[in-house]
């Protein structure tokens, strides 16, 4: 995948924004950051819009910015001269798409229809915009056309709220959603950053959900798993459930058949995508122990533990 949509993807969540006055543009940037969304769409929507993103990527360089409600070849030449790292129009325009092409740029055009999905594709294009996602029939309608379209994925755009974030977000063809929700105009207009940064703070953690799958604990040997684990479904009635590894009681309990990371065990926690919880938590200070990652087929991320003990537990994160 392009590196800028594998950073789309991680990140999860592209505020769009329609910015009035390049000045309050910075402090936008740095309150999204804050929060956890190092991401942009700066829309041409408003004649500050070149300017804004001269400014964010001039100030805030860990920001990810890209240009949207892109129309014209001035436009593109525009935001490519600001910094701006994409470029999403709110319509499919082939000869918008061909002229952002020859200039190397990833473009992200706006579709709603198969046929402009299929158009999209034959010019090569991995992902594009779907707009206005929620009046096109939302996440229901990607569902029932996805079928034929396996190897495109999308990025809903319009009625995505912290409401319906994972309806879209919980389907694995959407590689990240753009919203508004959180930068809206009267919280930019009244400079109201810290509220901004709450607002994507609890986006980030919509999306990740992180919730505690299971406890594992550490047994000398598959005796004392055995023993262990119907001890423990014995006191509360879970299930007994024997693995090749592992005896389990129910969901709840994992014990091990020969130790593993942890003094004492590990405590298991689920994410709804365990590369953007990385991501995430990485950028909160977080630190993996990188050589315990597992993947998939397909390369993405599917286990990981945390580096450090935690009261005599590892922290294993695991994908849901």
């Amino acid at each position: 995948m392009d590196p800028i949509l594998e950073q789309i993807y991680r990140i999860g969540v592209i505020p769009v924004i329609a910015i009035d006055d390049a000045r309050k543009a910075v402090p936008l940037a740095r309150a999204l950051v804050a929060g956890g969304l190092p991401a942009a769409e700066v829309t041409f929507r408003t004649a500050a819009a070149q300017e804004a993103m001269e400014a964010i990527t001039a100030e805030v360089p860990e920001m990810l910015v890209g240009a949207g409600t892109v129309l014209t070849h001035d436009q593109v030449d525009r935001a490519l001269a600001a910094g701006a790292k994409f470029i999403v129009s709110p319509g499919f325009n082939p000869d918008t798409v061909r002229y952002v092409q020859s200039k190397g740029a990833l473009m992200l055009p706006g579709t709603a229809t198969p046929g402009e999905m299929e158009q999209a594709m034959a010019m090569g294009l991995e992902v594009v915009k779907f707009f206005p996602a929620e009046q096109n029939g939302g996440v229901a309608k990607l569902k029932a056309v996805a079928g034929p379209y396996k190897t495109l994925k999308w990025m809903p755009t319009g009625g995505v709220n912290a409401k319906n974030l994972m309806d879209y977000l919980s389907f694995d063809q959407i590689i990240a959603c753009g919203g508004t929700w959180m930068v809206k105009k009267e919280l930019i207009e009244a400079e109201n950053w810290a509220e901004i940064t709450r607002l994507t703070r609890e986006a980030v953690d919509i999306m990740l959900s992180l919730t505690l799958a299971h406890v594992g604990i550490n047994c000398a040997d598959a005796q004392e798993s055995e023993d262990t684990a119907r001890a423990i479904c014995g006191l509360f009635g879970f299930p007994y459930r024997a693995g090749s590894s592992s005896n389990h009681a129910g969901s709840a309990v994992e014990c091990t058949k020969t130790p593993g990371p942890g003094t004492h065990g590990h405590i298991a926690i689920a994410a709804n995508n365990l590369d953007r919880a990385i991501y995430h938590l990485e950028l909160r200070g977080v630190e993996f122990d990188r050589t315990t990652l597992k993947t998939d087929a397909r390369g993405r991320a599917k286990a990981v533990y945390v580096a450090g003990e935690f009261g005599g537990f590892a922290i294993h994160l695991v994908q849901k």
